[in-house]
């Protein structure tokens, strides 16, 4: 008998019995963090003998909070979910998988989600139509037209794949849809014996903001797409058991101050603290006045303070959010029952409530956070509003150039008339993204700025680019049924999709005149929006600075015009009386968006809007889908093209072996983000990806994004270290101008080049290729490209003074080795400049079933000399090394299910 049988018991619900796996008698759960406990729960469900064992189970639960983590676990979530840009390449790597199991002589069919696995179409959309009346439906018409290719290919997924769900476009965020209606709290499902299982709903997904979910109380975490796929596969995730920060929070928002304000405050605090690989956990009798909405926002950010999650426990506030999102009242029960029962319930004024110990701790009275935004280029450089027209005075001069117009700049338009434009402007203000649009308050707020705005006849300057994607149709309602959707519209704040739109780059562009007068000028513009994501480059290319912001600042800024403004001394405008109207005239109270949003927001809204959520509009029904159980690749295809990462593959792993002989392909910095990497955004014709559309007929016009053809492997190899804004320093170190974008110096051929193209004269000499970069590497989205085109450039090992979470893992997963310079190290004070060639010795033990602590590096520099260090190995559990020897995590699992 094990702990799994031991502890299956039956639990009373709405009037129903449910086994499930009862954890609040054993030993050690009373002071555990909740999050640990919901560990515990997935291990006690899973415990199969093998992989996941009474011991694992019984070292979680006698977890010191002040021990460096060690135990590995392997945690076994509930659901899978997925957005587009992510999602399209995972089902492409399931569809290559059956085509490779047929090859290998198996039966495709095996290759199936194993646990319910959902699609939300939400990264498409691009606002290439704005402030008109039917933007929305324009751009789903430029949208279906852009993508039939890659939604053909999903439909085809939804009908081949079992456990596999897609949400159309046009629904919503995939956050936003997930925390209003597919997130269950507390999941069931029927037993063989008749009886029904209730288990603890956790997912992780293939947005690093998945953590949305966490204000739910529901655990999960962003993770590559590679890891995803082992997911849905039936694949544990392999982690060690995490330091715990616990975060108390007190008091209440003051007046003037939003969710937005509170969790950039809260990002501020954590990346000080340092969190990379923890967990938070929010505590205390203060969460109770904390909405769902804003814990939601709240858990939205973790990626941004770097932690895996950010989570509240379940307590009546989740309770009232599942009955205002139209789940039925027996789900309500039954999350009610099951988590009192099994000691998850997180009422601190319960008299049988237990404070968890943590850690590390944190406090915050949300009584003293103060207005404030976040940039140029991070969401944790947060500026005090106050501070705000000071701190871009002094940042912008780092951004101009000796080509940079000081002066005014003079632009004719049709659409908005002539006006001048100067450094500083900013060119997009936009309501967008899964942090803020989940949350009526911000949302309301945003309304009651544009009606006062518009009362008072304050209109955006004509330069600035606005717009209104929301997270949910929900919010459309809402807005509408408070009568604030006339007032955005009359600021140009018209609706222009439901989707992620410009946090994704998806900004769409400017009207050319602007961006003629911006890029022949080297004019240093601005771009305001309420999204978590700012980082360089992926806004818009005509925009280097990018600040976050709350949705009514976003349109406060819209009014202004400029960054170079101070709403405590400088008027927005003049009112019809030629009275100065200054931000605080039209800001309003905390207690007029609270009621506004009681009155507007029903329970009736979403169970209209989620009640045919699958079924799409006529354009996702007309589409023309194929049949069948593998999929009909067309090789003419730009946007969806048969994988190559199982082409040749084995039925057993070569040996892995040590690397001699590389060349650097990259020499970079700290904060080299998953966007510097894998870009999402537009590119250039003059751009390898845009050549390669070029030379297959396809016009500037109809590139889309690199987001977009992530189905293609031809077009994201080519765009891997291709963000505009990525400089790197190996030009310098050969003495050439280093020209930001993709560009390197080929040894073999002496001369600068693509990054792309050295990379292909390397492997054609077959010569290993590694990248050094600086602290925190692979900041940012979940991106699985980052390491598939990583891989596919040839890549073998990068060598960083630190990485961030995801990133790392996703390197093991396609066979790349992540190594760390020795503690206080960098490539700098080892006197390495990417001149040298690299022989890094010792990876071969892993052939012998051991994970090195290090391996032996030497840089041996163009006049003979040699630097040796020995490199930290990031290979962190076992799991990951059974990886890393199979040439990635996909290549593991297909063998062990041929097996």
């Amino acid at each position: 008998m094990s702990l799994r049988d031991d502890q299956l018991a039956t639990l009373k619900a709405a009037g129903k019995d449910f086994d499930y796996y009862n954890i609040a008698n054993l030993d050690g759960i009373d002071h555990l963090p909740y999050s640990l406990k919901v560990l515990v729960e997935n291990l006690v469900r899973n415990i199969d003998g093998a992989n996941i064992t009474d011991e694992h189970v019984k070292t979680l639960l006698d977890w010191d909070p002040n021990a460096e983590p060690s135990h590995e676990i392997q945690f076994t979530p509930s659901r899978v979910i997925m957005q587009d840009f992510t999602g399209v390449p995972c089902i492409v790597d399931l569809a290559t998988m059956r085509d490779a199991v047929k090859e290998l002589g198996g039966d495709p069919e095996v290759i199936n989600p194993q646990v319910q696995s959902d699609m939300v179409i939400d990264h498409s959309v691009q606002i290439d139509k704005y402030g008109i009346a039917d933007a929305v439906q324009q751009n789903m018409d430029i949208e279906y037209q852009r993508n039939g290719e890659r939604y053909q290919f999903l439909r085809w997924g939804q009908q081949a794949f079992k456990n596999f769900r897609v949400v159309p476009p046009g629904t919503g965020i995939i956050h936003q849809v997930n925390i209003e209606y597919l997130a269950k709290v507390v999941m069931s499902k029927a037993e063989a014996n008749g009886n029904t299982l209730a288990y603890l709903d956790s997912c992780v997904g293939t947005d690093s903001h998945t953590t949305t979910e966490n204000g739910l109380g529901v655990l999960g975490w962003g993770v590559g797409g590679i890891e995803a796929e082992a997911a849905m596969l039936g694949q544990p995730i392999s982690m060690l058991v995490p330091r715990v920060v616990g975060f108390k929070l007190t008091g209440s928002i003051p007046e003037g101050v939003t969710a937005t304000d509170v969790v950039l405050t809260i990002t501020d605090m954590l990346r000080k603290h340092g969190v990379v690989g923890k967990f938070v956990e929010f505590y205390g009798e203060g969460i109770a006045s904390v909405p769902l909405a804003n814990r939601a926002t709240i858990g939205n950010m973790g990626p941004e303070f770097g932690s895996t999650c950010g989570i509240f426990p379940i307590d009546n506030v989740t309770l009232d959010y599942l009955r205002l999102t139209g789940r039925s009242e027996e789900q309500v029960a039954l999350v009610e029952a099951y988590a009192k029962a099994n000691k998850l319930w997180g009422d601190a004024s319960d008299p049988d409530y237990v404070e968890p110990q943590y850690s590390e701790y944190e406090e915050l009275d949300l009584g003293t956070v103060v207005p404030s935004i976040a940039g140029p280029k991070r969401p944790q450089d947060r500026i005090l509003l106050s501070e705000a027209k000071s701190m871009f005075e002094k940042t912008a001069p780092a951004y101009e150039t000796e080509k940079t117009v000081k002066d005014p700049v003079t632009v004719s338009t049709d659409f908005r008339g002539d006006f001048d434009i100067e450094n500083g402007d900013v060119a997009i203000a936009s309501i967008t993204s899964c942090t803020n649009t989940s949350n009526p308050s911000v949302m309301i707020a945003a309304g009651l700025i544009a009606r006062n705005a518009h009362a008072k006849g304050l209109k955006p300057k004509p330069w600035v680019k606005t717009s209104l994607a929301p997270g949910s149709q929900v919010v459309a309602d809402y807005l509408k049924a408070a009568g604030l959707q006339d007032d955005l519209d009359a600021l140009g704040y018209q609706l222009v999709g439901f989707g992620c739109a410009t946090r994704i780059g998806n900004s769409g562009p400017l009207l050319p005149e602007i961006s003629e007068a911006i890029n022949a000028n080297d004019l240093t513009v601005t771009a305001v929006l309420s999204g978590n994501r700012n980082f360089e480059g992926r806004i818009s290319p005509d925009v280097k600075m990018n600040y976050l912001a709350s949705p009514p600042l976003v349109i406060a800024y819209a009014l202004a015009g400029t960054m170079d403004f101070d709403f405590e001394t400088q008027p927005l405008g003049t009112d019809a009386d030629g009275n100065d109207v200054y931000l605080k005239d039209i800001w309003p109270t905390n207690s007029e968006v609270a009621a506004m949003v009681d009155g507007s927001v029903s329970r009736e809204m979403f169970l209209k809007d989620y009640a045919s959520v699958f079924d799409g509009d006529h354009r996702w029904k007309g589409l023309d889908v194929p049949e069948g159980e593998l999929f009909a690749w067309n090789d003419k295809s730009t946007y969806v093209r048969k994988q190559t990462f199982f082409d040749g593959m084995k039925a057993t792993p070569d040996p892995v072996a040590d690397i001699h002989g590389a060349r650097v392909l990259a020499l970079l910095g700290d904060s080299v983000t998953t966007d510097h990497i894998s870009p999402a955004g537009a590119f250039k014709a003059s751009s390898p990806a845009g050549k390669y559309l070029t030379e297959r007929g396809v016009e500037p016009k109809n590139f889309n994004s690199y987001g977009s053809r992530r189905g293609n492997h031809e077009i994201m190899v080519r765009g891997t270290f291709g963000n505009i804004r990525l400089r790197n320093q190996l030009l310098a170190s050969v003495g050439e101008e280093v020209t930001p974008g993709g560009f390197t110096y080929d040894f073999l051929a002496k001369k600068p080049t693509t990054i792309f193209e050295a990379s292909r004269d390397y492997i054609d000499n077959k010569v290993p290729l590694v990248v050094l970069a600086g602290k925190e590497y692979g900041t940012g989205s979940s991106r699985d490209w980052a390491a598939k085109g990583t891989v596919m450039l040839g890549v073998k090992a990068v060598i960083t003074e630190s990485f961030e979470r995801i990133h790392r893992s996703n390197l093991i997963g396609m066979g790349v080795l992540p190594l760390q310079f020795p503690a206080g190290e960098s490539y700098e004070s080892l006197g390495l400049n990417g001149t040298e060639t690299y022989d890094i010795a010792g990876v071969e033990k892993l052939n012998e079933g051991v994970t090195p602590k290090t391996v032996h590096v030497t840089a041996t520099h163009e006049d003979g000399s040699k630097t040796e260090f020995d490199a930290v190995v990031r290979i962190d559990t076992p799991g990951e090394a059974d990886y890393y020897r199979n040439g990635g995590i996909l290549q593991y699992v297909l063998r062990n299910l041929m097996k």
